[in-house]
């Protein structure tokens, strides 16, 4: 078992991995941001420390992540909106997930890893989204239109 200093310093890399993840959608005003990603990812690293480590190697740890994985669904769900024809949340219940992932990782000591994966989260949230931002405009600007072409042929 590693010494208690390194396990605590497991869950706070964790924490401040899934808080930068966070922190890009809080910058972006969605509905989880930087505590929640941090929570998640400090919680999923604290659950797989425990079930690795808290049981004198008793237990399987695997089965813990498997059900980490499939838990945070139901908190990713709770990020997801539907409203007429168009999904609000997704792309934050992803982060949500990938934060837990994250957590998960580090604690496992595979912190180049989970660096990585924060790495690859910003580039895919920051870079990508920028790239795509205009045809979402482009899209929702002609979604509207139909809607008051729609609009106008119901009225008469």
């Amino acid at each position: 078992m590693p010494e208690t200093y390194v396990l605590i310093l497991r869950l706070l890399l964790a924490g401040v991995l899934g808080g930068v993840i966070g922190a890009e959608r809080e910058y972006r005003a969605k509905v989880a941001g930087m505590r929640t990603h941090l929570l998640v990812a400090i919680g999923a690293a604290l659950m797989l420390i425990v079930s690795r480590y808290g049981f004198e190697g008793q237990g399987d740890p695997s089965r813990v992540a498997a059900q980490i994985v499939s838990g945070i669904g139901f908190i990713g769900a709770g990020a997801i909106m539907v409203q007429r024809r168009s999904v609000h949340g997704l792309t934050t219940a992803a982060g949500i997930w990938v934060s837990a992932g994250i957590g998960m990782a580090v604690a496992s000591g595979l912190y180049a890893i989970g660096v990585a994966a924060t790495v690859l989260c910003l580039i895919g949230l920051e870079v990508l989204g920028w790239f795509f931002r205009d045809r979402r405009k482009g899209a929702e600007a002609e979604n509207q239109e139909e809607d008051s072409v729609s609009g106008s042929n119901r009225k008469e």
